[in-house]
């Protein structure tokens, strides 16, 4: 019934996601007014235990998108990519999002979340990547510097 329903595996996996995505993006919507606000819920919700194997499930989906790029899972990591962009952007100051300095800024924030998020799934060490993670949004809040 679900092979008629989507088409095949791959089709009920992107499904799945679709759903999941557009769950966690209403979730986010409103999260804050601040880069650092939307930093560390965007954060809270990706290091929750109970999210971890829909999350293991979007590392496959993207790395498929990558290694097979005509394939079922065309334009995933893109259409990620730009949805945690946008859900970044809505923590900046118009004339900062509007900027090359704001991208860079919301690129930033984005790649230590992804980068973070895959050292938790591989590691399981909250502890670390957390702390690593707080120091990131200690320098998006202008309270620290990089070490």
């Amino acid at each position: 019934m679900l092979l008629f329903l989507f088409g095949s595996k791959d089709g009920l996996v992107r499904a799945l996601l679709a759903r999941a995505r557009t769950d966690e993006l209403a979730l986010l919507e409103g999260a804050g007014d601040d880069l650092g606000d939307v930093f560390a819920r965007v954060w809270t919700w990706l290091a929750a235990e109970e999210h971890r194997p829909l999350l293991r499930l979007w590392t496959e989906a993207y790395a498929r998108s990558l290694t097979e790029p005509d394939g079922p899972w065309a334009g995933f990591a893109r259409a990620t990519v730009d949805d945690w962009l946008g859900v970044l952007a809505a923590g900046q100051p118009a004339a900062e999002r509007d900027s090359p300095d704001g991208l860079a800024r919301r690129t930033l924030a984005l790649a230590v979340l992804r980068g973070a998020l895959l050292d938790l799934l591989a590691t399981g060490d909250t502890e670390r990547v957390g702390a690593a993670v707080r120091q990131q949004l200690a320098v998006l809040r202008g309270c620290g510097s990089p070490q």
